[in-house]
């Protein structure tokens, strides 16, 4: 029997830590949030990606009254930029949810199929993707998608003899 460890590093920063850059992507997706339509949940997410060239794109989630018929804020940003800009790598991403128009205190993961197209993408490019999580108390930066999904399935699984 083997037993190994899987451990998350996660920076817990306030709004005024964060550079330049880094508050454009909180702001960004919390901007994107607003446009969110949720008429069954509330739950309005916001996600903001900068590519390698500094270009941005934004989304939002999309519910349907035919559940699982909505998509994730991740997932329609990831590849809304992914369809745009398919030679380009993502290099950092924000998320920002909002309940009855007031920002959550704490920030919100993505759910595990969003994790699941996020490290796709990750290993599409060979890069990794810091995560920005937004919560009015707290912002939470992770260093790449692995650290969320550390035990992710990937297309080598599928080639596998």
């Amino acid at each position: 029997m083997k037993t190994f460890e899987i451990v998350t590093k996660v920076t817990v920063y306030h709004i005024n830590d964060l550079n330049h850059i880094e508050k454009k992507i909180i702001f960004a997706a919390k901007e994107a949030s607003e446009k969110a339509y949720s008429p069954y949940s509330g739950f309005n997410v916001g996600c903001a990606v900068m590519l390698e060239t500094g270009e941005f794109f934004t989304g939002n989630n999309q519910e349907n009254a035919a559940y699982p018929s909505g998509l994730c804020a991740e997932r329609v940003t990831m590849m809304y930029a992914n369809a745009n800009r398919p030679d380009v790598p993502v290099i950092a991403m924000g998320i920002a949810v909002q309940q009855n128009g007031v920002f959550l205190s704490y920030p919100t993961p993505p759910c595990g199929g969003c994790r699941q197209v996020l490290l796709e993408t990750e290993n599409r490019f060979k890069k990794p993707i810091k995560i920005y999580l937004f919560g009015e108390e707290e912002i939470y930066m992770i260093d790449s998608v692995k650290d969320i999904l550390p035990l992710g399935f990937d297309k080598e699984m599928l080639l596998n003899d």
